[in-house]
C-alpha cells in the first residue's frame, strides 16, 4: 500500500518541488501552507509520516510538533524537520520537541527519501512486534465472554447503552470483540492499519478504556457488541 506523506511548508516552491519529487518516488503526498491547516487536515485523516518546516507564520514547526504530539491518534507518526534552520542548537531543539529526523535546507532530495523509507520500516517493525501480545487475544475474549454470561451482567432486556459512534467505529469495536487484530481489521475493512489504530485510539476516548481488553468488556457489558 502507498505510503501517505503531509508536507506543512509555507514556501509555494518548496512544496511543489517537494511534493513533485516524492510522488515520483512513489509517494501520495498532500501540501499544506501552514501548521494550522496541517492540523484541520490531520481531524480527518493518519498520514503515515509528516514533513514539516519549522520557520512559518502563525504557528512554528514546534508548535504544530506539540499539538501533533499531545493526540493519542496522531503522536506515533513519525515526523521530519524540513527547515533553513541547520546549526547544532537547533537540531538538538528539534530532537528535544520530539521530531524523529531533521534535514537542513538547501537538501539533497534523495536523502530526503532514504530518511523517509528508513523511518517508515522502523514504524512498520515496531507495529509488528506489537502484533503478536494480541495473538492470545480471541482466548481472552471467549473467557471474558464467558464470565460475564456466568455472572448474569449481560442481561437481554436491557438495551444497549447509546454512543455516539460512526458506523466505521462500530464495525471497528465489532470486529475488536471477535479479537481480529490491527492488521486483519485493515482487510477486511480495505483500509489501511494506521487507520483501525485511529478509529480504536477513538473507541478508547469515547468508552473510557485504555486497553483492548477494556474495550472489549466494556462492549460486552453493554450490549454494544454480539
Amino acid at each position: 500500500m502507498t505510503a501517505k506523506l503531509l508536507l506543512v511548508d509555507d514556501e509555494p516552491g518548496v512544496r511543489e518541488a517537494v511534493t513533485a519529487y516524492l510522488e515520483d518516488s512513489g509517494f501520495e503526498v498532500t501540501a499544506v501552507a501552514n501548521g494550522q491547516a496541517a492540523l484541520e487536515y490531520l481531524e480527518t485523516n493518519v498520514p503515515d509520516l509528516i514533513i514539516t518546516d519549522i520557520m512559518m507564520p502563525q504557528m512554528d514547526g514546534y508548535a504544530f510538533l506539540e499539538k501533533v504530539r499531545q493526540q493519542p491518534h496522531l503522536n506515533h507518526i513519525p515526523v521530519i524537520f524540513l527547515t533553513a534552520r541547520g546549526m547544532k542548537r537547533d537540531r538538538i531543539q528539534g530532537y528535544d520537541a520530539g521530531c524523529d529526523a531533521y534535514l537542513a535546507k538547501p537538501f539533497d532530495p534523495d536523502e530526503l527519501v532514504a530518511i523517509i523509507k528508513n523511518l517508515l520500516r522502523r514504524q512498520a517493525a515496531a507495529r509488528d512486534e506489537a502484533e503478536p501480545n494480541l495473538a492470545n487475544l480471541a482466548q481472552q475474549i471467549a473467557e471474558l465472554r464467558a464470565m460475564l454470561v456466568q455472572q448474569g451482567k449481560r442481561n437481554p432486556t436491557t438495551p444497549p447503552l447509546q454512543l455516539d459512534l460512526t458506523p466505521r467505529e462500530a464495525s471497528v469495536l465489532q470486529l475488536v470483540v471477535k479479537g481480529l487484530m490491527n492488521k486483519e481489521i485493515a482487510s477486511q475493512l480495505n483500509t489501511s492499519v494506521r487507520n483501525i489504530e485511529k478509529y480504536v485510539s477513538r473507541l478508547f476516548v469515547k468508552t473510557g478504556t485504555s486497553s483492548r481488553t477494556e474495550l472489549v468488556r466494556f462492549a460486552l457489558e453493554h450490549g454494544l457488541a454480539d
